[in-house]
């Protein structure tokens, strides 16, 4: 598949997909222009799978993917398929002493 421009179902329709293809950010009221190639999309497969819902999102609404997968994460998926009670590696922790 030639990744600058192809064709994809997402939930029951057919879009365009590719770097060269270009989009806006799929998070409502967000006017960013970004493409819908690899880099902006939510999931590791064009068209959504059980890591993400393959729409395509800016820098400023995505996330990364947790320990063991690939891709990044929109702000609704960033959660899916991880232990919500587990503290993230990335997390910082701030302790605050009576001074």
């Amino acid at each position: 598949m030639p990744s600058g421009h192809y064709e994809i179902y997402r939930n029951g329709e057919k879009i365009q997909g590719g770097y060269l293809v270009e989009a806006m950010c799929d998070k409502p009221d967000c006017t960013a222009r970004i493409d819908r190639g690899l880099d902006f999309l939510c999931g590791e497969t064009p068209g959504g799978d059980e890591y993400g819902c393959g729409g395509y999102f800016c820098y400023e609404h995505q996330y990364m993917a947790p320990d063991g997968q690939h891709g990044n994460r929109c702000f609704l998926c960033r959660d899916r398929g991880t232990d919500s009670t587990q503290t993230s590696p990335d997390a910082m922790v701030v302790t605050f002493a009576d001074a």
